[in-house]
């Protein structure tokens, strides 16, 4: 098995057990080598609330490199800004099968160091 369908795999099982409802819905992370894209999603209406990422125009112009953890900590603390605009404070994290660590981590704390609760 090759790291991208383990990847898949280990998403599956965590899509399993979380749910994002409209109190609480689930804020989930993608990496490309790139990138960072960040969503909050309702799923029992199948609609995203809330994104960033760091091909967005505000963060594209001030960042010099964006598959950095610099990057990543720009995007969590913009989806976080975001989402309490909307009114949103509790979400559910979704690493998608990523391992907690480099820019992952780094959007987590960066959105719960602006407010976010999860």
């Amino acid at each position: 098995m090759d790291k991208r369908a383990a990847r898949k795999r280990r998403h599956f099982r965590i899509r399993n057990k979380i749910t994002g409802t409209p109190t609480k819905p689930r804020m989930v992370v993608n990496r490309s080598l790139n990138n960072m894209y960040v969503q909050i999603i309702d799923d029992l209406t199948g609609h995203t609330l809330v994104s960033a990422s760091t091909v967005d125009n505000e963060l594209s112009d001030e960042l010099d490199k964006t598959g950095n953890v610099e990057a990543a900590k720009k995007v969590g603390e913009l989806v976080a800004e975001r989402a309490l605009e909307n009114d949103i404070e509790k979400v559910v994290f979704d690493r998608a099968g990523y391992k907690y660590h480099g820019r992952v981590k780094a959007v987590a704390e960066a959105a719960r160091e602006k407010g976010l609760k999860f």
